[in-house]
């Protein structure tokens, strides 16, 4: 992609409504546009990154047998009655009638219609377990929207559902799903803690949220902070590491404050250790039992002929809102300058060559390496305008694209000025710049 030819509408200053950074960056970069109070328009950058995310979430629910459906945004109100839900969720809920007057609402999560086509569909415990999950827009009617997509009224979201013959598989469900999104937020560079957590509207009793730290996290969270140097690796997809893996972060007192508890706090941490700060939810999983199916009356039929209430949990991750927490945890607001991790950058690398008015060699050669890297399917963009050096420079910094081509004075014979954002340029040639592209990709 040449710059010239893409739809980045940078604006030069802060607007006024963006209090955070990632608010900041994302309209300023052009990631996104309002179209109303807490609902936004993707533009091709923002949107780039967003699908990189959601390949990535979708790829580790497949990895421990999830199978991916798709539900509508738009659902009916009787099994929402039938559960009991629908005066009990609250004005969060958009509620609409169609000609016939008959009551339909935006969903704003699926616990009901995933219960509803469970229950007309499976018969027996031999068809057991179940993990369903789809990625879907959904919507919350915020009292008020802020903070850009971090707390907006339409976001894009992964959500699973379990259904297992009891308490014991069901749990293995859980820790699957637990393990999972440790793999999913490690892949996006994220820092992302398992913490305790109350259940809320969901219901049930054994909840996390996975946080990563941030100030302008709306989550206050209370830890010992020797929880970080947990290492989520080589666990299996088997009932006894993923005990091990849940009993290894539970060792150390982590909680959200709806579950906070000053004097277990105080404990069970020795001060030294003890972490009090904010930080945003960046997931959300649940175990609920049998409180959707026996209100939905979902049951499966027994070896023994009678029938019992399937088990379930529900599983959350925000895709849209990831991109929002990466930028708050990636963005030099200082300098200016982000860097996208490589899994998840709109381009791989930018190509910014110095141009002036009476030679054009610079703008020649760069034509010729952005072809050569497409060739080998590396995802780049070339600058062609005619802004100064430092300027496009700058800009890419801004952006947060992870790796540049400087094609200037110190560009010369088969060395290329190679940089990373946030580290010194080196001197690579284009085979080598080319390598270190594709291990990056193989990494991800």
């Amino acid at each position: 992609m040449f710059i010239s030819k893409s739809f980045i509408p940078i604006l030069k200053n802060n607007p006024t409504e963006a209090k955070i950074k990632s608010h900041q960056l994302m309209l300023r970069a052009g990631m996104i546009r309002q179209s109303s109070a807490g609902i936004y328009s993707w533009l091709p950058l923002g949107f780039k990154v967003m699908k990189k995310i959601e390949k990535i979430v979708r790829e580790e629910q497949d990895r421990i047998g999830a199978q991916e459906l798709l539900m509508p945004t738009i659902q009916s109100s009787e099994i929402w009655k039938e559960s009991g839900r629908y005066d009990d969720y609250g004005e969060e809920m958009l509620r609409i009638k169609d000609r016939q007057g008959r009551e339909m609402l935006y969903g704003p999560t699926n616990e009901e219609l995933i219960t509803e086509i469970f229950r007309s569909s499976i018969k027996s415990y031999k068809s057991l377990p179940q993990l369903l999950y789809h990625i879907q827009w959904k919507f919350r009617d915020e009292l008020r929207p802020r903070f850009g997509i971090m707390r907006c009224r339409e976001f894009y979201m992964k959500d699973a559902y379990s259904f297992d013959l009891n308490d014991e598989e069901a749990k293995f469900s859980y820790n699957k799903f637990y393990l999972s999104y440790l793999k999913t937020f490690k892949r996006l560079d994220l820092s992302a803690i398992p913490m305790a957590a109350d259940t809320g509207p969901i219901g049930g009793n054994l909840s996390h949220e996975f946080i990563i730290l941030a100030e302008t996290g709306e989550s206050k969270i209370f830890t010992d902070k020797r929880i970080f140097e947990v290492n989520s690796d080589g666990y299996k997809i088997e009932k006894k590491s993923l005990e091990q893996l849940r009993k290894k972060f539970e060792a150390y007192y982590s909680v959200t404050d709806e579950k906070y508890n000053k004097s277990e706090f105080q404990k069970n941490v020795a001060e030294e250790n003890r972490l009090t700060t904010k930080g945003i939810e960046v997931g959300h999983i649940f175990y609920f039992g049998d409180k959707y199916s026996k209100s939905l009356n979902a049951t499966v039929d027994l070896q023994d002929g009678k029938k019992d209430f399937v088990r379930m949990g529900s599983y959350g991750i925000g895709v849209s809102r990831l991109v929002g927490a990466i930028i708050e945890a990636k963005y030099n607001d200082k300098d200016e300058v982000m860097k996208w991790p490589f899994a998840v950058s709109p381009y791989d690398i930018a190509i910014i060559p110095l141009i002036s008015k009476n030679e054009n060699s610079n703008m020649e050669r760069a034509k010729n390496i952005y072809n050569f890297l497409k060739l080998k399917n590396i995802d780049v963009i070339l600058d062609d305008t005619d802004e100064n050096f430092s300027s496009k420079i700058k800009k890419f910094n801004f952006i947060g694209i992870p790796y540049q081509i400087l094609i200037g004075k110190k560009s010369e014979g088969d060395l290329l000025e190679f940089k990373e954002v946030g580290k010194e340029t080196q001197q690579l040639s284009l085979n080598q710049i080319t390598d270190l592209l594709i291990k990056q990709k193989n990494k991800i």
